[in-house]
Order: C-alpha cells, then sequence, then structure tokens
C-alpha cells in the first residue's frame, strides 16, 4: 500500500472542499472495496477523507410517498428496514443476497454503488486492462472469461457489474443525490449512474471528480410481487453469474433487470412489453446485439432459465 494522508470530515462541505484540493483523494466510509485495492496499489490515492460522521445514515419518507436513503446507511441496516421490507422487497432480497453478514455490517449504499469490477485481469496488476491503466489492452479478451459480461461490452473491456444492490434500484427507478464544491447539487437517475465502458472502460460511473454520494431516493411503491434471484458458483462469497431482478405485476406485466451480464445494471425499458409473452420473448430482446465468449455463451441460457424461475415465483 502506497503512503496517504488521512482527514475525517466534519461536514459534507468540508468533506467536498478537501476533495476539490486535492484531485487524488477519495471519499472512505465502509471501505470494503477500497482498501482492499489500495493494498494491491489498483487504487493509490494520496488522500482519504472520512465520512463516516457526516450523518447519512437515516433512511427517511419523502413527500411523496417514496423514501430516501442517506448515502451511509449500511447494507444489514437497510435491508431490515421495515418499509424497504414491505413495499420494496427487491431491494432487501437483492442487498441480502450479497457478500457476507460481516462485509453487509460495514458496506454502506453509497459504496455498493460505486463498488468496481471483480474481474480476475483487473485484479491481476501483471495483465494488461484498460479499467486499470487505459490504454494497456484487455487480457480478459482471449482470456478465461466465464465470469465476465455478455453485453454492453466493447473491444476495450469486457468486465461485469459485481453489486447486487444496484441490479434491484435499476428495477426500481432509484435517483443519486450528490454534493459538489460551493454547494452544486445533483440527481441523477440510476440508469443514467453507470457508464458502458467504450472506449473509456476507467470511466465507470457519472460522478464528477470530488462529487460526494449524499443519497438514494426511491419514487413511491408500485405493488406486485417483488422477486430476486442470484444464481452462482457456491451459495455465499460469490458475486452472480446471472441475476434477475424482477416486479411482477397481475396480469403478467412489470420490470425486469438483470446483474453479472453486463458492464452495469442491465434493463431495456423496451424489453418488459414482451414479459407476458414469456422469458423467452424478454431474454431475446435484453441479449439483442450480446457478444459472449466461448466461456459465458451458458449465461444467454441460463438468465431465461432463471426468468423464467422469477415468473413462476411470481404467479404462484
Amino acid at each position: 500500500m502506497k503512503a496517504f494522508t488521512y482527514e475525517r470530515a466534519a461536514s459534507p462541505a468540508q468533506a467536498v472542499s478537501a476533495a476539490s484540493r486535492s484531485p487524488n483523494a477519495r471519499f472512505i466510509a465502509g471501505g470494503t472495496n477500497l482498501l482492499d485495492l489500495m493494498k494491491l496499489e489498483i487504487e493509490a490515492p494520496t488522500h482519504l477523507i472520512d465520512v463516516n460522521g457526516l450523518g447519512f445514515d437515516t433512511v427517511e419518507a419523502t413527500p411523496d410517498g417514496g423514501l430516501r436513503i442517506g448515502a451511509l446507511v449500511r447494507n444489514t441496516d437497510l435491508a431490515a428496514h421495515e418499509r424497504v421490507r414491505r413495499d420494496y422487497g427487491v431491494l432487501s432480497r437483492a442487498l441480502l443476497a450479497g457478500a457476507s453478514a460481516q462485509l453487509r455490517n460495514k458496506a454502506t449504499t453509497a459504496g455498493n454503488l460505486l463498488q468496481r469490477t471483480r474481474c480476475p485481469y483487473f485484479y491481476d496488476t501483471a495483465q494488461a486492462c484498460n479499467k486499470r491503466k487505459p490504454g494497456s489492452g484487455c487480457a480478459a479478451i482471449g482470456g478465461v472469461s466465464r465470469q465476465l459480461a455478455v453485453v454492453g461490452t466493447s473491444s476495450a473491456c469486457i468486465a461485469s457489474h459485481p453489486s447486487d444492490m444496484a441490479v434491484a434500484l435499476r428495477v426500481l427507478d432509484a435517483k443519486v443525490e450528490t454534493l459538489r464544491g460551493g454547494g452544486a447539487r445533483r440527481v441523477i437517475p440510476i440508469a443514467d449512474f453507470h457508464k458502458l465502458p467504450g472506449q473509456t472502460p476507467d470511466v465507470e460511473n457519472a460522478l464528477l471528480p470530488g462529487e460526494l454520494i449524499t443519497a438514494v431516493t426511491l419514487p413511491a411503491p408500485v405493488g406486485g410481487k417483488h422477486v430476486y434471484r442470484k444464481v452462482r458458483d457456491r451459495a455465499s462469497y460469490a458475486f452472480a453469474l446471472v441475476s434477475v431482478a424482477a416486479i411482477v405485476q397481475p396480469g403478467g406485466t412489470g420490470r425486469v433487470a438483470l446483474g453479472g451480464v453486463a458492464p452495469k445494471p442491465w434493463r431495456l425499458e423496451s424489453a418488459e412489453a414482451r414479459l407476458p409473452r414469456g422469458a423467452s420473448a424478454v431474454i431475446t430482446a435484453l441479449f439483442a446485439g450480446a457478444r459472449p465468449t466461448e466461456h459465458n455463451e451458458f449465461k444467454l441460457a441460463l438468465a431465461e432459465r432463471t426468468l423464467e424461475a422469477v415468473l413462476a415465483e411470481a404467479r404462484s
């Protein structure tokens, strides 16, 4: 780990001000991903800004009947929250499917959104990785790619996004609230928050340098049957090969987002019109233009079978 300086921010304004003064600063809360990356020298911030004392750790009702989730709410607390369990069950289920209880006790809402890919070539600093070192190439292309993305990829990167929570937030149409220097605030729809790799896979989200996530908001609940199903190689400590977050309404209409198959949570609203026709019709639309490798082509069939199981569960 390379040397760095550290400070504890006493206010949101102090946190973003400190970040603006140090171009290579990082905010830290739970640190469940950042610290691992620092130990491997994949991330090498020169300054860490501890934001744990900023008070973004509550879940509150919004005037429109939705929820405002503070950026520092721990994954365990969010999954157990009464309103989340009752009205946004897909989010609670997705959170409980992620990581281990110990990690969920530390991991935060904002940190979960910002976690980086678990592509083995990204973590191996001896391998070429455009996400880690832009312009160096992608060793995963032509390498072992069983865990990696099959759609939304590019000639520069085929890494998949690891978050379970983000897939549920995508199906719920969440929004991300942020704060920048000078008090400027933004609201970013979750659909626009994570970026596809294109030729700049190192640009993973819509945040500007020094921009701090303060909260995630959910609209009023839409009802229906909430299901999150995760398929992985083992029952714990494993990221999704394929996951499905779904909200299914009576009559078979609804929403669907996939995890484990793309560089961001994968949802195409146009594909959801096909839900009454069954899983195959939806998957065909979701994977239009997919470019799987010989190692991960099985994900196309696995996604269809998983969605079929989710729809059957919803009907029951």
